[in-house]
């Protein structure tokens, strides 16, 4: 590469080398970039976690609200009774949060069965 190009062939040839070594930069680079997603996938992956249990689910108000209903009856009332006030606070966000996310992934699921439920109670066959 420091050589001194003279002739037009000397030329491409340069030319060409440059290229082969682009090319091998570049699949290089892209698999670095492979291999840097690979190491992050677990850190993604737990940033997801906790977004769940930072975040609410607003798609469907119903969940929403069941949510609500769980946390405020079973966690405030019954669970946290005697826990202090920053505990009352804390334990029931990150439970509605979760919760509302996680219903959210399960709700096909959950309306499933409770027709199968219903159908049972009423006398029809599932």
């Amino acid at each position: 590469m420091n050589k001194q190009i003279e002739t037009y062939k000397e030329l491409l040839n340069e030319q060409k080398q440059l290229q082969v070594m682009l090319h091998n930069k570049k699949e290089l680079i892209k698999l670095h970039v492979r291999q840097l997603k690979l190491q992050l996938n677990p850190m993604y992956e737990m940033a997801g976690h906790v977004k769940k249990f930072t975040t609410r689910d607003k798609t469907s108000f119903i969940l929403a609200i069941s949510s609500d209903l769980i946390a405020n009856t079973l966690l405030k009332k019954i669970i946290l009774a005697r826990a202090g006030w920053f505990t009352k606070i804390v334990v029931p966000y990150l439970f509605r949060n979760y919760s509302s996310n996680f219903l959210k992934e399960q709700k096909d699921r959950f309306f499933n069965r409770l027709s199968d439920i219903l159908k049972r109670k009423h006398g029809k066959p599932g």
